[in-house]
Protein backbone atom coordinates (compact mmCIF):
# COMPACT_ATOMS: atom_id res chain seq x y z
CA UNK A 1 0.00 0.00 0.00
CA UNK A 2 1.34 3.46 -0.88
CA UNK A 3 0.30 6.85 0.49
CA UNK A 4 1.21 10.41 -0.35
CA UNK A 5 1.17 13.11 2.26
CA UNK A 6 -0.84 15.75 0.39
CA UNK A 7 -2.21 16.61 -3.02
CA UNK A 8 -1.05 19.40 -5.25
CA UNK A 9 -3.75 21.88 -6.20
CA UNK A 10 -5.38 20.90 -9.48
CA UNK A 11 -6.31 23.02 -12.50
CA UNK A 12 -6.43 26.47 -11.12
CA UNK A 13 -5.62 25.43 -7.59
CA UNK A 14 -7.65 25.63 -4.45
CA UNK A 15 -9.81 28.69 -4.00
CA UNK A 16 -11.26 29.14 -0.57
CA UNK A 17 -10.62 25.46 0.17
CA UNK A 18 -12.53 24.36 -2.96
CA UNK A 19 -10.90 22.57 -5.85
CA UNK A 20 -11.23 24.54 -9.09
CA UNK A 21 -11.21 22.21 -12.08
CA UNK A 22 -12.26 22.16 -15.71
CA UNK A 23 -12.65 18.75 -17.33
CA UNK A 24 -12.13 17.12 -13.94
CA UNK A 25 -15.26 18.88 -12.69
CA UNK A 26 -17.34 15.91 -13.73
CA UNK A 27 -19.96 16.72 -11.12
CA UNK A 28 -20.74 20.09 -12.68
CA UNK A 29 -23.60 18.66 -14.70
CA UNK A 30 -26.75 20.68 -14.14
CA UNK A 31 -29.14 17.83 -14.65
CA UNK A 32 -29.79 14.31 -13.41
CA UNK A 33 -30.80 12.84 -10.07
CA UNK A 34 -28.44 11.50 -7.44
CA UNK A 35 -27.79 7.78 -7.30
CA UNK A 36 -27.22 5.87 -4.10
CA UNK A 37 -23.61 6.24 -2.99
CA UNK A 38 -23.17 2.65 -1.95
CA UNK A 39 -25.91 0.62 -3.54
CA UNK A 40 -25.35 -3.11 -3.84
CA UNK A 41 -24.79 -3.11 -7.59
CA UNK A 42 -21.77 -5.42 -7.67
CA UNK A 43 -22.32 -8.57 -9.65
CA UNK A 44 -20.92 -11.87 -8.46
CA UNK A 45 -17.63 -13.06 -9.97
CA UNK A 46 -18.03 -14.14 -13.58
CA UNK A 47 -16.92 -17.71 -14.23
CA UNK A 48 -16.54 -17.62 -18.01
CA UNK A 49 -12.97 -18.24 -19.16
CA UNK A 50 -11.87 -15.75 -21.81
CA UNK A 51 -8.86 -15.60 -24.13
CA UNK A 52 -9.17 -11.79 -24.18
CA UNK A 53 -11.41 -9.09 -22.79
CA UNK A 54 -14.74 -9.37 -24.67
CA UNK A 55 -16.08 -6.56 -26.82
CA UNK A 56 -12.63 -5.10 -27.55
CA UNK A 57 -11.46 -5.23 -31.18
CA UNK A 58 -7.94 -5.70 -32.48
CA UNK A 59 -7.26 -1.96 -32.86
CA UNK A 60 -7.54 -1.23 -29.14
CA UNK A 61 -6.47 -4.66 -27.89
CA UNK A 62 -3.06 -4.16 -29.53
CA UNK A 63 -2.64 -1.07 -27.32
CA UNK A 64 -3.03 -3.05 -24.10
CA UNK A 65 0.51 -3.56 -22.74
CA UNK A 66 1.72 -7.14 -22.88
CA UNK A 67 2.46 -7.13 -19.15
CA UNK A 68 -0.98 -5.86 -18.13
CA UNK A 69 -2.95 -8.39 -16.09
CA UNK A 70 -5.80 -6.13 -14.98
CA UNK A 71 -8.19 -4.38 -17.35
CA UNK A 72 -11.02 -2.06 -16.38
CA UNK A 73 -13.35 -2.09 -19.40
CA UNK A 74 -15.83 0.77 -19.77
CA UNK A 75 -18.57 -0.19 -22.22
CA UNK A 76 -20.47 2.92 -23.31
CA UNK A 77 -24.11 2.37 -24.25
CA UNK A 78 -23.76 4.55 -27.36
CA UNK A 79 -21.60 7.21 -28.99
CA UNK A 80 -23.84 10.01 -27.69
CA UNK A 81 -24.99 8.32 -24.47
CA UNK A 82 -23.89 9.13 -20.89
CA UNK A 83 -24.66 5.58 -19.73
CA UNK A 84 -22.09 2.82 -19.48
CA UNK A 85 -21.05 -0.36 -17.72
CA UNK A 86 -17.70 -0.90 -16.01
CA UNK A 87 -16.23 -4.40 -15.71
CA UNK A 88 -12.97 -5.56 -14.12
CA UNK A 89 -11.03 -8.38 -15.79
CA UNK A 90 -7.97 -10.14 -14.39
CA UNK A 91 -5.56 -12.34 -16.33
CA UNK A 92 -4.86 -15.75 -14.81
CA UNK A 93 -2.15 -17.52 -16.75
CA UNK A 94 -3.19 -17.25 -20.39
CA UNK A 95 -6.88 -16.49 -19.80
CA UNK A 96 -8.93 -13.55 -18.59
CA UNK A 97 -11.74 -13.69 -16.04
CA UNK A 98 -14.38 -11.11 -15.30
CA UNK A 99 -14.31 -10.32 -11.59
CA UNK A 100 -17.08 -7.71 -11.19
CA UNK A 101 -19.23 -5.29 -13.15
CA UNK A 102 -21.18 -2.15 -12.25
CA UNK A 103 -23.50 0.40 -13.88
CA UNK A 104 -21.69 3.68 -14.55
CA UNK A 105 -21.79 7.03 -16.33
CA UNK A 106 -19.43 8.74 -18.76
CA UNK A 107 -19.37 12.15 -20.46
CA UNK A 108 -22.80 13.77 -20.77
CA UNK A 109 -22.51 13.93 -24.58
CA UNK A 110 -20.98 10.47 -24.93
CA UNK A 111 -17.59 9.57 -26.41
CA UNK A 112 -14.92 10.91 -28.76
CA UNK A 113 -11.66 9.69 -30.28
CA UNK A 114 -10.40 13.31 -30.27
CA UNK A 115 -11.16 14.71 -26.83
CA UNK A 116 -10.84 18.45 -26.20
CA UNK A 117 -11.41 20.62 -23.16
CA UNK A 118 -15.10 21.22 -22.54
CA UNK A 119 -16.54 18.89 -25.20
CA UNK A 120 -18.41 16.90 -22.50
CA UNK A 121 -17.31 13.61 -24.07
CA UNK A 122 -15.08 10.92 -22.60
CA UNK A 123 -11.99 9.93 -24.60
CA UNK A 124 -11.97 6.57 -26.36
CA UNK A 125 -8.78 4.62 -25.82
CA UNK A 126 -6.46 2.54 -23.65
CA UNK A 127 -4.93 4.33 -20.67
CA UNK A 128 -2.82 3.18 -17.74
CA UNK A 129 -4.06 3.54 -14.14
CA UNK A 130 -1.24 4.69 -11.88
CA UNK A 131 -2.47 6.97 -9.09
CA UNK A 132 -5.46 7.44 -6.79
CA UNK A 133 -6.70 9.76 -4.08
CA UNK A 134 -9.69 11.57 -2.68
CA UNK A 135 -11.26 13.46 0.18
CA UNK A 136 -11.70 10.34 2.29
CA UNK A 137 -9.02 8.30 4.01
CA UNK A 138 -7.25 5.59 2.06
CA UNK A 139 -9.59 2.56 2.07
CA UNK A 140 -6.69 0.16 1.51
CA UNK A 141 -5.66 1.17 -2.00
CA UNK A 142 -2.81 -0.62 -3.70
CA UNK A 143 -2.18 2.27 -6.06
CA UNK A 144 -0.39 5.27 -4.51
CA UNK A 145 -3.13 7.21 -2.72
CA UNK A 146 -3.24 10.93 -1.96
CA UNK A 147 -5.74 12.09 0.64
CA UNK A 148 -6.50 15.81 0.58
CA UNK A 149 -9.35 18.26 1.10
CA UNK A 150 -8.20 19.78 -2.21
CA UNK A 151 -10.29 17.10 -3.93
CA UNK A 152 -13.50 18.44 -2.36
CA UNK A 153 -16.11 19.33 -4.98
CA UNK A 154 -17.22 22.97 -4.74
CA UNK A 155 -20.30 23.44 -2.60
CA UNK A 156 -21.82 25.80 -5.14
CA UNK A 157 -22.44 22.65 -7.17
CA UNK A 158 -25.66 20.78 -6.50
CA UNK A 159 -25.51 18.88 -3.22
CA UNK A 160 -25.82 15.57 -5.09
CA UNK A 161 -22.32 16.17 -6.53
CA UNK A 162 -20.47 17.08 -3.33
CA UNK A 163 -19.11 13.56 -2.81
CA UNK A 164 -18.04 12.86 -6.40
CA UNK A 165 -14.35 13.06 -5.53
CA UNK A 166 -14.39 11.28 -2.18
CA UNK A 167 -12.53 8.53 -4.06
CA UNK A 168 -10.81 8.96 -7.43
CA UNK A 169 -8.52 6.93 -9.66
CA UNK A 170 -6.64 8.94 -12.25
CA UNK A 171 -6.98 7.85 -15.88
CA UNK A 172 -3.59 8.51 -17.45
CA UNK A 173 -4.87 10.74 -20.23
CA UNK A 174 -2.79 13.91 -20.74
CA UNK A 175 -1.24 13.75 -17.29
CA UNK A 176 2.07 12.88 -15.62
CA UNK A 177 2.09 9.42 -14.10
CA UNK A 178 3.33 9.14 -10.56
CA UNK A 179 1.74 12.41 -9.43
CA UNK A 180 -1.43 13.09 -7.45
CA UNK A 181 -4.59 12.82 -9.60
CA UNK A 182 -5.24 16.56 -9.32
CA UNK A 183 -1.77 17.60 -10.47
CA UNK A 184 -2.55 20.18 -13.19
CA UNK A 185 0.29 19.30 -15.58
CA UNK A 186 -0.96 18.51 -19.09
CA UNK A 187 1.86 17.32 -21.38
CA UNK A 188 -0.27 17.62 -24.53
CA UNK A 189 -1.48 21.11 -23.66
CA UNK A 190 -4.54 22.56 -21.97
CA UNK A 191 -6.80 22.31 -25.02
CA UNK A 192 -6.60 18.51 -24.99
CA UNK A 193 -8.33 18.36 -21.61
CA UNK A 194 -7.20 16.40 -18.61
CA UNK A 195 -7.91 15.39 -15.02
CA UNK A 196 -10.13 12.57 -16.26
CA UNK A 197 -10.85 10.17 -13.45
CA UNK A 198 -12.79 7.18 -12.29
CA UNK A 199 -14.80 8.64 -9.42
CA UNK A 200 -18.03 8.35 -7.46
CA UNK A 201 -21.37 8.67 -9.21
CA UNK A 202 -24.04 11.34 -8.80
CA UNK A 203 -26.62 9.66 -11.03
CA UNK A 204 -26.04 11.30 -14.42
CA UNK A 205 -23.37 12.06 -17.03
CA UNK A 206 -20.07 13.79 -16.30
CA UNK A 207 -17.83 16.33 -18.00
CA UNK A 208 -15.54 13.54 -19.27
CA UNK A 209 -14.86 11.23 -16.31
CA UNK A 210 -16.31 7.77 -15.62
CA UNK A 211 -18.38 7.55 -12.44
CA UNK A 212 -19.72 4.64 -10.42
CA UNK A 213 -20.94 3.77 -6.93
CA UNK A 214 -18.91 4.10 -3.75
CA UNK A 215 -18.82 0.32 -3.34
CA UNK A 216 -17.42 -0.04 -6.86
CA UNK A 217 -14.75 2.56 -6.20
CA UNK A 218 -13.74 0.90 -2.94
CA UNK A 219 -13.47 -2.45 -4.69
CA UNK A 220 -11.30 -1.06 -7.47
CA UNK A 221 -9.07 0.84 -5.06
CA UNK A 222 -8.49 -2.29 -3.01
CA UNK A 223 -7.98 -4.51 -6.07
CA UNK A 224 -6.06 -2.59 -8.73
CA UNK A 225 -2.43 -3.52 -8.19
CA UNK A 226 0.50 -1.65 -9.77
CA UNK A 227 2.38 -4.96 -9.96
CA UNK A 228 -0.29 -6.13 -12.43
CA UNK A 229 0.01 -2.98 -14.58
CA UNK A 230 -3.70 -2.09 -14.69
CA UNK A 231 -5.20 -0.23 -17.63
CA UNK A 232 -8.62 1.08 -18.58
CA UNK A 233 -10.05 0.32 -22.03
CA UNK A 234 -12.92 2.73 -22.59
CA UNK A 235 -15.36 3.84 -25.27
CA UNK A 236 -18.78 3.24 -26.70
CA UNK A 237 -19.39 -0.36 -27.65
CA UNK A 238 -19.09 0.26 -31.40
CA UNK A 239 -15.73 2.01 -31.06
CA UNK A 240 -14.45 -0.65 -28.68
CA UNK A 241 -15.22 -3.38 -31.20
CA UNK A 242 -13.69 -1.55 -34.19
Amino acid sequence: MHRRGSARAGLGGVLGGLLVMSVAACGSSDHGSAASRDRSDDTQPHKTVLKRVPGVGDRLWRQVPADSRQVVAVYGAGKDSPDSTVALFTKHGAVWKQERSWPAHNGRKGWTADHHEGDLRSPVGVFTLSDAGGVLADPGARLPYTRSSAFQAPHYWKKAYWHDFDYVIAIDYNRVRGTAPNDPTRPQGQSKGGSIWLHMDHGSGTSACVSQSESAMRYLLRTLDPRLHPVVVMGDRADLKA
